[in-house]
């Protein structure tokens, strides 16, 4: 059971289908294993067990995830009989989601059984998962260190073997950045590609997207296939691929012209670290036939940081108000932390023309972007400026306000340009540094251009692969001397 929680989605469903195990087996090995590892990490903070266990002596074989363990992020997602907190002490104890989110009926439809919801920044705020009503979610490569987020909990999930794939969201960076802290892959699709039905058109203009985290390159894309397509009355319609994602491993993306960079929005270097996982990548890249040139688009930096943080506050507005609405609550400053409470004031000071100009800002900064993949197919950079910094990088108070916002910048300064223009992203484990830490390489697409993402990170798996890399705490020993991996 060890070796199977290592062994990606794909392979689990295949073991289930051919009998090899069953679902239920499946699922209590790895109840099992989230309540041995959990306590050290704090990567599941709701577990629906129960439920789980129930959905498995119940589960089809014919499923293309069929009695694969899942976990849902505590964010956004919706599981009827289940609480939402959105990682907030606001909402906790205040709701239970009456009916499934659209994206949450297609995982079932999949065949994956959901276990829990895994632990959030508050509103997913910021690119750490240190939510102080759920406490910190610990880095297993190094449990001094953070996760990165705000979907960390999914990401420690994944990368300790309770699940093979986990339910992950990204609003600046929040799938990617803890798959470059933990050693996964995150890819962020196209804008539209995943519902947010039926309760949301979009949300904050459409930065944020759906998706996961797993260890595989197949996986991502195959949930992707099981996820994907619009509902009636999408606010995004992005092009329909020309076949099923899963489809694109294996198949040649032809010789593509990449554009490098390592410079990110705050203009500060990044760490020696980053570079040198990006410029090793980029030989490999060549090494495969790709053409890389020393190129990126002309993007002012602090411009697109501010119109993207005024965006962000209004966003939180809109979720602070929204859940006072719903619980019947007023939202008052001891409902939340410090740094969240005092964004909430900034934005109530906005107006709604000063979103509007915010979003118009980006629009423009967009169209720039946008003319750099006239003639490049993809861009590679860093995933990060720096490798996985320390619990209590991110800690806020009126003494370090300035180091605060320049470290979110540091953080997001590669990953929330696919956001705001709403092109895909992926980050692979492709470098370790000298302290055994993963250190991700993003890749950037064209709009609506998850394919060719897939095929190069396919390509570029099976040229480096990292399916025997595990962290640390995987290989500890519990106290009866047997080893938890």
């Amino acid at each position: 059971m060890n070796n199977i929680a290592f062994m990606d989605a794909t392979a689990q469903a295949d073991l289930v289908r051919r009998k090899e195990i069953s679902a239920v087996e499946l699922v209590n090995a790895a109840i099992e294993r989230i309540e041995r590892l959990n306590p050290k990490i704090n990567a599941v903070t709701m577990p629906f067990f129960e439920l789980a266990q129930k959905a498995a002596a119940n589960a089809s074989t014919d499923a293309v995830f069929a009695g694969v363990p899942f976990l849902l992020k505590d964010l956004v997602s919706e599981y009827a009989g289940t609480p939402r907190t959105d990682g907030s002490a606001f909402p906790a104890g205040h709701y239970i989601s009456t009916e499934d989110c659209e994206l949450v009926r297609r995982y079932k439809q999949a065949g994956l059984i959901i276990l829990g919801k895994t632990n959030s920044s508050e509103f997913g705020l910021v690119p750490t998962t240190e939510p102080k009503h759920y406490g910190p979610t610990r880095n297993p490569w190094d449990t001094s260190l953070g996760t990165g987020g705000s979907s960390g909990g999914s990401s420690a999930a994944v990368a300790t073997g309770m699940v093979a794939a986990a339910h992950a969201n990204d609003g600046g960076g929040s799938i990617r950045i803890p798959a470059s802290c933990c050693g996964l892959v995150g890819l962020k699709p196209t804008r539209g590609r995943n519902s947010l039905a039926p309760n949301y058109g979009d949300i904050a203009g459409g930065i944020i997207c759906e998706h996961v985290v797993t260890r595989s390159v197949r996986d991502s894309a195959a949930i992707l296939d099981a996820t994907a397509g619009p509902m009636p009355g999408e606010p995004y319609a992005p092009i329909a691929p020309e076949r099923p994602y899963i489809e694109q491993l294996g198949r040649n993306p032809g010789r593509l012209r990449i554009g490098l960079g390592t410079v990110p929005l705050s203009g500060n270097p990044a760490h020696p670290d980053c570079i040198a996982a990006v410029e090793s990548t980029a030989r490999l890249c060549e090494e495969l036939g790709h053409d890389v040139e020393v190129q990126s688009p002309q993007i002012d930096g602090q411009r697109m940081l501010k119109a993207f943080g005024a965006v962000l506050i209004n966003y939180l507005c809109w979720s602070i108000k929204s859940w006072g609405q719903t619980t019947g609550h007023t939202p008052l400053a001891e409902h939340f932390e410090p740094m969240t409470w005092k964004m909430f004031q900034s934005g109530m000071r906005q107006t709604s023309g000063d979103y509007l100009m915010a979003m118009q800002e980006l629009q423009q900064i967009n169209r720039g972007i946008s003319r750099f993949f006239i003639d490049y197919d993809v861009w590679l950079t860093p995933t990060l400026a720096v490798p996985p910094v320390p619990l209590g990088y991110f800690e806020y108070s009126s003494d370090t306000r300035d180091q605060y916002f320049a470290r979110l910048a540091e953080f997001t300064g590669f990953t929330l340009i696919a956001n705001a223009t709403g092109q895909p992203g992926i980050s692979l484990p492709l470098h370790w540094n000298d302290d055994g830490l993963p250190i991700g390489v993003h890749f950037t697409g064209r709009y609506g251009d998850e394919a060719t993402l897939i095929s190069l990170a396919a390509q570029l798996e099976q040229a480096r692969p990292w399916s025997d890399r595990r962290p640390p705490l995987a290989h500890t020993v519990d106290k009866s001397g047997a080893p938890e991996s």
